[in-house]
């Protein structure tokens, strides 16, 4: 919405409407003191609940004119935006924010923050209740009128957050070559509306074709274009805790791995590879002893990376490597009516249409899934895995935590030499 500079300027010369919003930015301390929390979660739910809207921070109504934010604070205003969208409105939301330059009144380039914020499948609560938005003005929804909306965008919500459109994407931002692993082996060429099938794009309120959050995930060279928190975080560190040595060197590895997700998996599990300890004993010639199964280790990633909750904004997969251990936490709760005792004999999916996607998608390089021809099965069989050959290894029984009914964690313990003497 408003895509242009020259779109942005004209709206912004036109003033305040159903679409638009522009909040001047004002700090005090270091932090931002204006405008005030409950005020900006308010407008940008009310948008949410209404059809979509855009909001400057960095420009004032009354004058139309760009004000600015200074460059050294634009963080700060992101991260205080992530912040009202996530804690103070409920579901949480997960606009597109970007940073822009726009002539002030002097015509002087100011930096500015662009909020994007779509038509939303839900209802959102902010400070100020349900609120929706007629005009410039911002309303408490009657009970009647809340009432058709719950049951309206109740019956949308069959449309998975990775079935949604990514707003401010376009479709020929994926990446053909990516899409066409998942044409099958009949297919001669990459058919136009292949994404369209395969649920990488469909049409937005609008109806214009947008990729979705499953295409951008599967079909991007990098996700994090739109998603930021789409990635993998792995450290390794020295000891058994996150802290630092005599030497003040803690960490031996640590990288951000990103891409496609496929790509992810298969990195991530190079990571753990190529940090993990191999012993060796001499029983009639050399036996290698892995800390991990890497089999094991390969379904534990792909199912965090498969299932995780990617609205959840500012939380990313993070893996860490430890002395002892191996920790993978994974953003969401578990879906539906699952427990940490029924995973593994039960079987269900957060994200329908990756899911489907990854299953279609070919292994690729590595040798730590010779039982798999593409990177999910959907069969159910990843929890076992998991839990057999880690404990057939190291003698101990993976674990599974849920943190807070926000994140799922999973300890798989290293194998230790003396277990094979």
């Amino acid at each position: 919405m408003f895509d242009t500079i020259a779109e942005l300027l004209e709206k912004l010369r036109l003033g305040e409407d159903t679409y638009l919003e522009s909040k001047a930015v004002r700090f005090a301390g270091g932090k931002v003191a204006a405008p005030h929390r409950d005020s900006l979660a308010d407008e940008l739910a009310s948008m949410a609940n209404s059809r979509g809207g855009v909001c400057l921070l960095g420009a004032e109504d009354e004058t139309r004119d760009a004000t600015g934010i200074p460059l050294e604070h634009l963080d700060t205003v992101e991260d205080f935006v992530r912040e009202v969208c996530t804690d103070s409105i409920k579901p949480g939301l997960a606009p597109v924010i970007e940073r822009l330059f726009l002539p002030d009144a002097t015509g002087t380039r100011v930096p500015i923050i662009k909020v994007e914020v779509p038509r939303s499948l839900f209802v959102h609560q902010s400070p100020g209740g349900y609120l929706y938005r007629i005009g410039s003005a911002k309303r408490q929804m009657p009970p009647d009128y809340l009432a058709r909306l719950f049951q309206q965008r109740s019956q949308t919500r069959f449309i998975h957050f990775d079935e949604q459109t990514v707003a401010g994407s376009r479709l020929d931002e994926l990446d053909p070559s990516l899409c066409r692993r998942f044409a099958g082996l009949n297919q001669g060429g990459l058919a136009e509306d292949l994404p369209i099938k395969l649920g990488m794009a469909r049409k937005d309120g609008d109806g214009v074709v947008r990729p979705t959050v499953a295409g951008v995930l599967m079909a991007t060279p990098e996700p994090r274009r739109w998603l930021p928190n789409a990635f993998v975080q792995a450290v390794a560190y020295r000891g058994t805790t996150v802290s630092t040595g005599e030497d003040g060197i803690y960490q031996l590895d640590a990288s951000d791995i990103s891409g496609p997700l496929d790509k992810q998996i298969t990195d991530t599990c190079a990571f753990v590879r190529k940090n993990m300890k191999v012993a060796a004993i001499k029983r009639q010639g050399r036996t290698d002893l892995p800390e991990y199964d890497m089999t094991a280790i390969f379904e534990a990633v792909v199912n965090a990376v498969a299932h995780r909750d990617y609205s959840i904004h500012g939380s990313k997969i993070r893996l860490k490597m430890f002395a002892d251990r191996l920790e993978i936490y994974s953003p969401g709760t578990i879906p539906n009516t699952m427990t940490i005792e029924s995973l593994p004999y039960r079987q269900s999916a957060r994200n329908e249409t990756l899911t489907s996607l990854l299953a279609r998608c070919p292994v690729g390089g590595g040798d730590w899934a010779p039982h798999r021809s593409h990177m999910m099965d959907k069969r159910g069989e990843g929890v076992p895995i998991i839990l057999e050959r880690s404990r057939q290894l190291s003698g101990r029984e993976p674990q599974y935590r849920l943190i807070d009914d926000t994140e799922l964690m999973l300890t798989v313990w290293a194998a230790r030499p003396d277990k094979y003497n």
